[in-house]
């Protein structure tokens, strides 16, 4: 298994773009890491698909009314782990499926950027939202057409979180169809266990999307809460056998758990 990182040394992984699908998706998977990369200095960009604009069943705003709270709490979130540049891309949220040209969205994010990694769902879409699942094909596809110059890693879970949180993600509902992404230790690229300060910051950039995870919180409680999603995984992608076959399914409601 790669070192377990309290404070993860980030030198290798250069410039860093994140695309993801919905605000807060870059919280919940990889706000550790950001933070840690832009400690050390590292350019971060995160690249986010939609404003999150349908929510969850808890927030009734109108789209347009939710887009902006959204919005104001992503910039919040990110400034609390040091990252400056954020581009949104435009797309309907629960829409990603059926929209065209997202791959030459992130294929023209690459261009731009020329970054050294890249970190996006796994084709399984983490919780399997169709949103996810396309961001993850557009980003997919954009880096084999660039080349695959950078690296590409995918956000995943250890067979430990499942082990440990099995229950409570079963009961929240967090996966919405199939199974979860699950990858043994050993393969993984990069494994981060945050503590300390560097959790208080992470989580503090997770509730920032106050509108989203306020009810959550409530739910879990703060210290399970905190616990949750102390950990972030990735796994390369050029390390599955797949990772050149991906499919877009037809757009699905967002689910109301953690890293949706």
């Amino acid at each position: 298994m790669p070192e377990e990182r309290t404070r993860p040394v980030v030198e290798d992984l250069g410039t860093v773009l994140g695309v993801w699908a919905h605000p807060d998706d870059e919280a919940y998977l990889s706000a550790g890491l950001m933070g840690a990369l832009r400690d050390a200095g590292h350019r971060v960009v995160v690249a986010t698909a939609t404003y999150g604009e349908q929510g969850t069943a808890e927030v009734s705003l109108p789209p347009d009314e939710l887009a902006a709270v959204r919005e104001d709490e992503m910039r919040t979130s990110l400034a609390m782990v040091g990252v400056v540049e954020h581009r949104w891309l435009g797309y309907r949220d629960g829409a990603c499926a059926d929209a065209n040209g997202g791959v030459a969205s992130v294929a023209q994010l690459i261009a731009d950027i020329q970054p050294d990694t890249i970190l996006t769902f796994g084709p399984d879409g983490m919780t399997g939202h169709a949103d996810h699942r396309a961001v993850s094909a557009w980003t997919t596809a954009a880096w084999q057409q660039s080349g695959a110059r950078a690296r590409l890693l995918y956000a995943t879970l250890t067979p430990g979180f499942h082990e440990e949180w099995g229950a409570l993600n079963d009961r929240l509902g967090l996966w919405m169809y199939g199974s979860p992404p699950v990858t043994p230790d050993e393969q993984l690229a990069l494994y981060v266990v945050l503590t300390g300060a560097d959790l208080d910051r992470k989580i503090g950039a997770v509730l920032a999307h106050v509108s989203q995870t306020t009810g959550l919180m409530t739910a879990v409680g703060a210290e399970t809460f905190r616990r949750w999603w102390s950990a972030e995984a990735f796994v390369a992608a050029d390390s599955l056998p797949d990772a050149t076959e991906l499919t877009v399914a037809e757009s699905e409601p967002e689910a109301t758990g953690g890293a949706g």
